[in-house]
């Protein structure tokens, strides 16, 4: 084998060695990357409810807490949840803030009119 031969095999290790180590390092903070989020919510923002209690489910990806409302809920591992609640007539704002190891806020608003 000749020099540049060697040369380039042992940049290509390197590269290869130095390209594992970044992606195991990025999949090991992809929490703290990409933060709590809320998302697929069942409820439309701007929506008429005809019934005066909904149930609403959705998936907070790596929250610790989870509120509706003011009211703390349960969330399994995954960070699925589900909650029933009581719509007043009219107007109704539903607020809910997940909150992650990290001290990450991620809030949602729905409007709904009943």
């Amino acid at each position: 084998m000749n020099h540049n031969a060697k040369k380039i095999f042992q940049v290509a290790i390197l590269s290869i060695f130095f390209l594992i180590i970044i992606t195991y390092s990025f999949f090991g903070a992809r929490d703290l990357i990409f933060g709590v989020q809320i998302k697929d919510v069942n409820i439309k923002d701007g929506a008429k409810v005809v019934d005066s209690i909904l149930k609403i489910s959705g998936n907070a990806e790596n929250a610790t807490n989870l509120t509706v409302n003011g009211r703390e809920i349960t969330i399994n591992l995954n960070g699925d949840f589900s909650e029933t609640i009581a719509l007043l007539p009219g107007y109704n704002i539903i607020n809910i803030t997940a909150k992650d190891k990290f001290g990450y806020i991620d809030e949602k608003n729905y409007k709904l009119i009943h």
